[in-house]
């Protein structure tokens, strides 16, 4: 072979090797700082769906559905609402961790949903277990990360508050009186794109942050508390610590769109915990 040929493809070796290397270097370290996604951006094979009405797994109306990279929820194929709301639960439980959720509301409240939830929707963590809903419980032993949008009227709507459906927190040294507790986040009018982020360390401290504002706290998560009906009884051990549970995406009659749902896994703080 010629000189004049073999450098053009040294040359071209090279720029592979280092292209290649970059490439790799990039995915190990994605893989030491331990962040995963979720949601492949093609399916939901790794989830499971659960809509008041209907068993495990009937994803009626086709209401979680994979278009353009992102998870959407839409009510297209339903008439009436008739309370059906729905979780897309991912396959594996978490306890200590660091979750991203990027959505964004879009479309009109489905016809005969009820007006709260207009603008309305959320991530639900500690949950049970998908398969241990019964057909006709409307919502899941869980908390909920609340994701309220502004309704364009000037009025404060702030998002990442906290709702417990058959659930109790700690606020403030306290049991929560309320269903609910407002974040200190600001409103989000239209549909913006909005990241918020969950950091929860078992049955102890959660942190809720939106476009980086970390806006509530509160620890102790346990069973209690009304909202979640048509469960079974055995599922509901009232005073119960939540260490661990599912992650889901909720549905109640709002469009809305979920671009990125990343995790890191915070267990080894746990272990660190123990050592002192």
């Amino acid at each position: 072979m010629k000189t004049t040929l073999l450098i053009p493809i040294l040359c071209c070796f090279i720029i592979s090797s280092c292209s290649t290397t970059k490439r790799q270097s990039k995915e190990a370290h994605a893989e030491r700082d331990g962040w995963i996604s979720l949601f492949n951006k093609k399916d939901i094979k790794d989830w499971f769906v659960k809509i008041h009405h209907h068993g495990i797994d009937e994803n009626f109306g086709n209401t979680f559905r994979v278009e353009d990279g992102m998870v959407k929820v839409r009510y297209d194929q339903y008439g009436d609402f008739n309370d059906q709301f729905g979780h897309l639960y991912y396959k594996v439980p978490y306890s200590y961790y660091h979750l991203v959720v990027e959505y964004r509301f879009v479309g009109e409240l489905q016809k005969g949903a009820p007006s709260y939830t207009l603008r309305n929707s959320g991530v639900m963590f500690h949950s049970q277990d998908p398969r241990t809903m019964l057909k006709e419980q409307d919502w899941p032993i869980s908390v909920e990360m609340q994701f309220l949008g502004g309704l364009g009227d000037g009025k404060p709507r702030p998002t990442g508050n906290m709702c417990s459906p058959g659930t109790n927190v700690v606020y403030q040294g306290k049991l929560a009186a309320s269903h609910c507790l407002n974040s200190s986040s600001k409103t989000y009018d239209g549909d913006q794109w909005v990241r918020a982020e969950l950091i929860v360390l078992g049955d102890s401290l959660i942190t809720h942050i939106i476009n980086g504002d970390t806006v509530l706290q509160y620890s102790k998560p346990q069973i209690g508390g009304g909202v979640a009906n048509g469960y079974d009884p055995k599922m509901k051990i009232d005073g119960k610590l939540l260490s661990n549970g599912y992650i889901a995406l909720q549905s109640e009659g709002q469009p809305i769109d979920f671009r990125k749902v990343e995790l890191k896994d915070l267990s080894a703080l746990k272990e660190k915990a123990k050592r002192r």
